[in-house]
C-alpha cells in the first residue's frame, strides 16, 4: 500500500529501565499540558517516553502496490433502495470493519464548527486546559495525555478531551465553555445516525430494525476530541496505538490531515479524510453481539507531520446499562454456529479493557468459549 507521508526508517532504539520511565511518565503527566505544551517549547527531538519498541515502528512503513480503500456509503439512497444500503453496510461491517458514510443529514456547518470547537479548546493557554486535566471522569470531563500513559509501552503523540454523554451525561456546565454548545449539538446528531446505522446493521444479520436498539446500543456514550500536534519524529512514535474499539459502535468525525489507518487482509489502508463524511467503525462488543457475523478492526493513527495539527472527535456508542448480560444474540447461534462467546457484563468487559494497553484483539479473546 502507499501511505500519504513519507517518512525515513527509525534508528535503532533503546528502552528506558521501568523504574526511570515511570519517574519520566509522572513527571509528564504532572505538567497537565500534555504534548501541546512539549510542541509549545519549541522541542526538536521527543522525549524518550514517547519513543516505541522497534516490532511497531517497522510496521508503520507502506510496502508497495495499489492501496485499497474502505467502502463509503451514501444514506441518501435509504429511501429508493433500503436493501441495497443494508447489504453494503453488511458487507463492509462483515469484512474490513470500517467503513464512511456520507449524506448522513448532519449539516456541514455543524460539522466544521464541532471541530474548530475541539481545536479552540486544544489550543487555550496551558494553563486553562489543566483545570480539567484528570485520570478520572468523576464530573465527566476529563483532558488528558494517553488513556493508557501508565501501562502502554510507550506514549503516543496526542492530548485528549473525554466527555461523558450518556445514560448521565455531564453536567452542562463542566464541559468547557469553548466547546460546550458544538459538543452537545453533535452528540445529539450523533445518537440520529447511529440509530439509523444500528438499524441497518439489525436487518443486514436478518433481524428487526429495532433488535440491536432493543439492548440500548447507543444509551451509554463517550466522546473523545483528540489533538494530534506537529510530531518532529514521526518515525519514531504513534499518534494512536494500534487498537480494536471495545463498544459497540463508533461514530468519527476527523479533519482533512489524515493519519487514520485500518489493518485489513491486504495490511495498513489509510481512511482518507472524506469531506462531510463520517467514519464508522465496528466495535468488539456487537462483533460478540453478532457472534461474528460482524468483525472489528484494529486501527491506528500515525503521527502527525503536517505543520498543523490534526483534530479527530470520536464517540463511542456502549449500552447504558452496564449490569446488563451480554453476548452473542439467541437468533444468531445454532447447532451449526454455536455462540463464541460467554456472557458478561458491560462492567467486566469494560474493566477488562482498561487494565490493559491499548493493543489490539485480547479483548475479544479473553471472552471467547
Amino acid at each position: 500500500m502507499s501511505s500519504p507521508i513519507a517518512i525515513p526508517s527509525p534508528p535503532p532504539t533503546t528502552t528506558s529501565p521501568p523504574s526511570d520511565r515511570l519517574k519520566a511518565v509522572k513527571q509528564f503527566d504532572e505538567t497537565k499540558a500534555g504534548v501541546k505544551d512539549l510542541i509549545d517549547s519549541g522541542i526538536k527531538t521527543i522525549p524518550s517516553i514517547f519513543i516505541h519498541p522497534p516490532e511497531t515502528l517497522s510496521d508503520l512503513f507502506p510496502g508497495s502496490g495499489p492501496e485499497p480503500e474502505i467502502p463509503t456509503i451514501d444514506l441518501s439512497n435509504l429511501q429508493s433502495s433500503r436493501a441495497a444500503v443494508v447489504d453494503q453496510i453488511h458487507h463492509a461491517a462483515s469484512t474490513v470493519g470500517f467503513f464512511q458514510v456520507i449524506n448522513h443529514g448532519v449539516a456541514p456547518e455543524l460539522l466544521r464548527s464541532v471541530i474548530g470547537a475541539m481545536k479552540a479548546f486544544h489550543e487555550q493557554p496551558a494553563e486553562v486546559r489543566a483545570q480539567v486535566y484528570r485520570r478520572e471522569m468523576g464530573k465527566g470531563v476529563s483532558y488528558i495525555s494517553n488513556v493508557d500513559l501508565f501501562t502502554s509501552k510507550a506514549a503516543s503523540w496526542r492530548d485528549t478531551l473525554q466527555l461523558k454523554m450518556g445514560p448521565v451525561a455531564a453536567d452542562e456546565k463542566e464541559i468547557p465553555e469553548v466547546c460546550r454548545k458544538e459538543v452537545i449539538e453533535w452528540d445529539r446528531e450523533v445518537v440520529r445516525v447511529g440509530d439509523i446505522l444500528l438499524g441497518l446493521l439489525s436487518e443486514g444479520l436478518g433481524l428487526s430494525a429495532e433488535r440491536l436498539m432493543e439492548l440500548g446500543l447507543s444509551q451509554g456514550r463517550v466522546m473523545v476530541g483528540h489533538y494530534y500536534p506537529f510530531c518532529p519524529q514521526p518515525n519514531l512514535t504513534v499518534g494512536l496505538n494500534s487498537h480494536a474499539d471495545p463498544g459497540a459502535l463508533t461514530v468519527v468525525l476527523q479533519d482533512h490531515i489524515g493519519g487514520l489507518q485500518v489493518r485489513t487482509q491486504q495490511g495498513w489502508v489509510n481512511v482518507k479524510p472524506l469531506d462531510g463524511a463520517l467514519v464508522i467503525n465496528i466495535g468488539d462488543l456487537l462483533q460478540i453481539i453478532s457472534n461474528e457475523e460482524y468483525k472489528s478492526a484494529d486501527h491506528r493513527v500515525l503521527a502527525n507531520p503536517a505543520n498543523e495539527p490534526r483534530v479527530s472527535i470520536a464517540i463511542f456508542l456502549n449500552p447504558g446499562d452496564r449490569e446488563k448480560l451480554f453476548g452473542p444474540l439467541p437468533e444468531l447461534t445454532s447447532a451449526e454456529k454455536p455462540a463464541l462467546y460467554r456472557d458478561f457484563t458491560l462492567n467486566e468487559f469494560m474493566t477488562r479493557f482498561f487494565t490493559k494497553e491499548l493493543d489490539g484483539k485480547s479483548l475479544t479473546n479473553f471472552f471467547r468459549q
